[in-house]
C-alpha cells in the first residue's frame, strides 16, 4: 500500500479549495482518502488549517507528499517542514 500526500479539489467552480489529504497512490484524485491533513486557498495562497502534527505522523509511517504538496507547505511553513 502505497500512500501519497497530496491535493484533493473541493470548493466551487472557479474558486477551487484544495483539501491536503493522505491517499492511496491509486486512487482517484477526489476519491477515498485515509486522512485529511489541512486545507489550501490557491487564490489566496495560503494553508488555511493544517495539521503539523498528522503531517509528521504520516511522513513516519511512510507517506510521501507529492512535489506540489511539499512546495506548499515549505511556502507557507517559513522553509521547515
Amino acid at each position: 500500500m502505497a500512500l501519497r500526500i497530496r491535493l484533493a479539489r473541493y470548493g466551487r467552480t472557479h474558486h477551487p479549495i484544495y483539501r491536503i489529504v493522505v491517499a492511496e497512490s491509486s486512487a482517484p484524485r477526489d476519491g477515498k482518502c485515509v486522512d485529511v491533513i489541512g486545507t489550501y486557498d490557491p487564490i489566496l495562497s495560503k494553508l488555511e488549517s493544517f495539521n503539523i502534527d498528522k503531517f509528521q505522523y504520516w511522513l513516519q509511517r511512510g507517506a510521501k507528499p507529492t512535489e506540489r504538496v511539499e512546495t506548499i507547505i515549505k511556502k507557507n511553513s517559513g522553509g521547515e517542514k
